[in-house]
This record gives C-alpha cells, sequence and structure tokens, in this order.
C-alpha cells in the first residue's frame, strides 16, 4: 500500500486555469473521507460520487481514513471535475496502481455512481494551460475528448467509466476509435484488458476520422445571411461595413420595417474568420459555460449574440454563486446585437459602459475576483419614438414629451460610445422591384479584410489590432492630420460642440474609412464622412 499518492487536475476562476494538485493520503483509524482545499459543495459531494462509483467497479474501499487535499489550498475549488482524480488517487494510495501511471497526465471527469464517466465543463482552457506547464496527456471523458485533441502538443483520450480510465493507466488497454454507429458519438475510445496494443491507435493531425488526437476545427453550419439579400440601403451597408473594417460599435436608427434588424443579423458574413488564437479563446469561454460540447467543434466564425430585452443584468454581465461568464463575454471577438435597444432597461444598458472601454468583464466575489473578456463589436437598433415613426408627422402620433422620454432609456455615456449611429431610411417601392443585383457579403468582405491587413501592419506590437481600440495617445499617434484637416476639424468641434471623446472616435473611424480607401492618410473627405456618421444621434437627442 503506497499510503500517499498525487494526480494533477485542474480548475478554472474567470478564463483563466490553473492545475490543481490532488493529494490523498490513506492512514489507519477510524473510517472517515473528508476532502479540505476550499471545496464546493459539488467537491464535497464527490466523497460520495467516488465511494459507490468505485463500488459498482469492482473496488471496496478497506475501512481507512481517506483525507484528499485539493493544493493549491487557498484557490477555491468548484465543479465535478476532481471526481476521477480523486478516485484514481484513491487507486494509487491503495497500490492498485503506480504513481508512475499518472506521471505528465492530466485527468478530469465527474463520475456516476455505475462508474460511468460523464463529461465536465473547462476542458480546453484547462487543457490549455496543461499543455503550457509542459503535461503532454490527458485523460477525460469520452464526450469531452475532442475539446483536449484540440491542443496540438497534447495527447487526448477519452474513457467511458472509471474501469476503463484504470485499465489505461495500467497499460492494459488497447486504444481504437469506436465506429459512428456504436454509442452514437465518434471520438469514443474503446478498451479490452488482453494487455495487448494491437495497433497504433493515436494519430496525428489529419489521421483518420474519429480519432480524438487529431485536430478538430470544422466550421460551424449555420445560416446563410448574405448582403445580397438587402435591396437598396446603401448608406446602411456602407456603415455597416466601416463598422466591420475598424470593429467599431454601430447604432442604427428606423422606424419599422426599414431593414435594421436585417442588415445587423448579416454582420457577421462580412466579418473576417477568427484566427486560430482567437478560435481558441473565444472557444475556452463556451467550454466553460458547457455550450462547445453541443457544437462538437472549435468556434470558427465570430460569435453573434442577440438578447431579449427582459435580460437581466447578471445574465448580461456574468456572475452568480460561482461566477460563469455572462452574455457579453461569450459575444467575445464577435458581435453583441441589442434590437430595440430603449426597451431593455437602463441599468441593463448601463452595465455596458465599462465592458466598452475596458474590454472586460470584472466580478468580486467573497471567494475572489472574476475577470471575463468582453471585447465585442457592440450594434443596436431602435425606433426613433414609441410608434416608431418619428419624425413623420402625418404618421407619428407620438407627444414630443413621449418621444424624449423613450429616447432618453438610451443613456448618453452608452450614446457617446458608439461610433458610428446611422439612420435607416424607408424602403422605396423602386428599390424592392428593380431587379437590380446587389453586392454579396463576400465582396464586401475583400474590402473589409484589405482593411484589417493594413491595421495588422500598422498595429504590429502595439497590444491590440483594430482601430476602434485606440487610446488617446494611439489616435495623436496614428490619426496625424494634415493643416487641412486640422482647420477643418476646428471648425467642426466649434459648430457641433463636440466632446474630447466624439472627436477621437471621429478620427478614429475616419482612420477606418482612409483604409478601405487604401489611403496612408486621413483626408478632408474621409473626416466628413465620419462626421456624418455623428449626426444621425444629435438629430434625435439634441
Amino acid at each position: 500500500m503506497c499510503l500517499l499518492s498525487t494526480v494533477t487536475s485542474g480548475a478554472v476562476y474567470g478564463v483563466r486555469s490553473h492545475l490543481i494538485q490532488v493529494e490523498v493520503d490513506i492512514s489507519q483509524g477510524l473510517p472517515c473521507f473528508q476532502i479540505v482545499g476550499l471545496p464546493g459543495s459539488e467537491v464535497r459531494e464527490a466523497r460520495e460520487r467516488v465511494k459507490v462509483a468505485l463500488k459498482n467497479a469492482g473496488v471496496r474501499l478497506p475501512p481507512v481514513c481517506i483525507n484528499v487535499n485539493l493544493s493549491p489550498a487557498d484557490l477555491p475549488k468548484n465543479g465535478t471535475m476532481f471526481d476521477l482524480p480523486v478516485a484514481v488517487g484513491i487507486m494509487i494510495a491503495l497500490g492498485k496502481l503506480g504513481q508512475e501511471s499518472v506521471e505528465g497526465t492530466l485527468l478530469l471527469g465527474e463520475l456516476g455512481l455505475s462508474g460511468e464517466l460523464k463529461p465536465v465543463r473547462g476542458v480546453l482552457p484547462i487543457a490549455r494551460e496543461g499543455a503550457r506547464q509542459g503535461v503532454r496527456r490527458c485523460i477525460v471523458p469520452a464526450g469531452n475528448a475532442w475539446e483536449g485533441a484540440l491542443i496540438g502538443e497534447m495527447e487526448s483520450v477519452g474513457v467511458r467509466n472509471v474501469k476503463e480510465a484504470v485499465a489505461l493507466l495500467a497499460g492494459e488497454a488497447v486504444l481504437s476509435p469506436v465506429p459512428d454507429g456504436e454509442d452514437g458519438e465518434p471520438g469514443k475510445l474503446s478498451v479490452c484488458g488482453d494487455g495487448k496494443r494491437s495497433g497504433e491507435a493515436l494519430v496525428p493531425a489529419g489521421g483518420a476520422a474519429g480519432c480524438v488526437t487529431a485536430s478538430v476545427e470544422e466550421i460551424q453550419k449555420e445560416e446563410q445571411l448574405d448582403f445580397a439579400q438587402i435591396n437598396g440601403q446603401q448608406a446602411l451597408k456602407r456603415a455597416a461595413e466601416v463598422a466591420a473594417a475598424g470593429f467599431h460599435n454601430l447604432l442604427i436608427i428606423g422606424a419599422p420595417g426599414s431593414g435594421k434588424t436585417m442588415l445587423a443579423r448579416r454582420i457577421p458574413s462580412i466579418l473576417p474568420p477568427l484566427t486560430r488564437e482567437e478560435s481558441l479563446e473565444v472557444s475556452a469561454i463556451y467550454s466553460i459555460c458547457g455550450l462547445l460540447q453541443s457544437a462538437g467543434s472549435l468556434r470558427t466564425t465570430r460569435p453573434f449574440l442577440n438578447p431579449h430585452h427582459t435580460i437581466t443584468g447578471q445574465a448580461l454581465a456574468g456572475g452568480g454563486r460561482i461566477p460563469a461568464p455572462g452574455v457579453i463575454s461569450l459575444a467575445h471577438r464577435g458581435v453583441l446585437f441589442l434590437d430595440e435597444l430603449p426597451e431593455f432597461k437602463r441599468d441593463t444598458l448601463d452595465i455596458l459602459r465599462q465592458p466598452l472601454e475596458d474590454k472586460r468583464v470584472q466580478i468580486a466575489r467573497s471567494s475572489g475576483t472574476y475577470v471575463y473578456p468582453a471585447n465585442f463589436m457592440l450594434v443596436g437598433a431602435m425606433n426613433p419614438c414609441p410608434c416608431g415613426f418619428y419624425p413623420d408627422r402625418e404618421r407619428c402620433r407620438c407627444t414630443p414629451f413621449e418621444v424624449k422620454r423613450y429616447l432618453s432609456r438610451v443613456s448618453g455615456p452608452i450614446l457617446d460610445r458608439m461610433d458610428i449611429c446611422v439612420e435607416a431610411m424607408p424602403m422605396a417601392f423602386a428599390d424592392m422591384t428593380s431587379g437590380r443585383r446587389e453586392e454579396s457579403s463576400a465582396q464586401v468582405r475583400e474590402r473589409v479584410m484589405a482593411a484589417r491587413k493594413r491595421q495588422e501592419r500598422r498595429f504590429a506590437g502595439a497590444g491590440f489590432p483594430f482601430n476602434a481600440d485606440m487610446g488617446a495617445g494611439d489616435v495623436a499617434r496614428y490619426c496625424a492630420l494634415g493643416q487641412k484637416e486640422l482647420r477643418y476639424m476646428e471648425r467642426m468641434f466649434a459648430t457641433l460642440r463636440l466632446s474630447a471623446r466624439a472627436y477621437h472616435r471621429i478620427l478614429k473611424v475616419a482612420r477606418t474609412i482612409a483604409d478601405l480607401d487604401d489611403s496612408d492618410r486621413i483626408g478632408e473627405m474621409h473626416l466628413a464622412e465620419a462626421i456624418c456618421y455623428r449626426q444621425s444621434d444629435r438629430k434625435y437627442w439634441s
């Protein structure tokens, strides 16, 4: 009997992952089973799950004192992912496995009472941290095996129950992909106890389909939405193109049926695909929320979140007893679309103020501070009044007080953070029936990606990728104006009574417009177009 064992596992705090050492000690004395190291309620309940799972797997625990320590002990532990490492640690301490069998191995998984292993959340970010610290193999539930396989430096093995995990660690397992029809889930590994390896089951990336060590990066199947489906609205399309090129926040104001929502839903179609690093970053957030398992692959398209206006502040920003990412973090590197913007509670909208500036959400709890990324493109759509037809007085019957009260639901600070504000004009009959071939999303995306390339070269080593991310100092450096342009902006600053923030946002949008024109310098026409994108809000909120 070894009496003492150590198994490597992991936990997630916010979006940061930490490796946790599960230390198990078995000693003589009154029979007990206790877990220390700031365990949450789910972790404390692991005692019953592990005891019954081992019993049903044919392992009877002797009447001994079992002490489990989760190190480092000053970090709170939550979730059910410690069940498997605790069970394996007990097996090592009882002498049924050798300590060397878990060297360089990360174990995660929730145990059912029958000994089966159930999928858990957060495998992807924990596996990334493990690979960074030199772990070269992870043993996880079969449903999570493909998540671990996304990390190229790590071998990922999926097992279906604790018996398979023990047989694998003891070297008695033969690994082979399960056929698609056997369990309904390709990528699971079968284990047999003949003690021989009948062939190499783990293949490099690009190998046999269904092998969990292959690189999993499939394009998600989403509804095909294209700019070519929108007739007319050229000014609206141009504003969306500028917003996508510089990752600027966009507000669309217009009457019902003018195409606001239709255009907003098609903005992801003109955004460039996620880079490999961005894809892992976004997929890690979805893994923590348990949303990556249903997707079945790494996210390669930019997120598009469209919450209902009844959403609570906690659901939007994240939090809870055990903090979890909210909608704005799920929209990281993508689009957060708020339709019918004034219908959202004002205090809920004001939660966005800090994330829009800091590109992150910070949640403080007694157990610690949790930070979630929130670098998203905010797109809002709204009617100009309760009935939707202001300022057309032939159709609008709202009183000035009703219009003012309706618009005041969007606070000044939120409005000031919208780089582009554009008006959606009512559709003309000629535009709907002309039969003219509209520009496709692919054509627009080519120009957007060309502008993005210019930004990549400009901001190389600056720590941010987009024009919208520039601070005041960066604007002075990258948006320098000539004398003619300076005089023009001086007149506009006085005439329009711009704030310093509005002035900087105009320069950032003008820089994006110049990038779309493949111009190294910002011209007067670029500034004029950028200023036009600040006029619609003045029209309604003046």
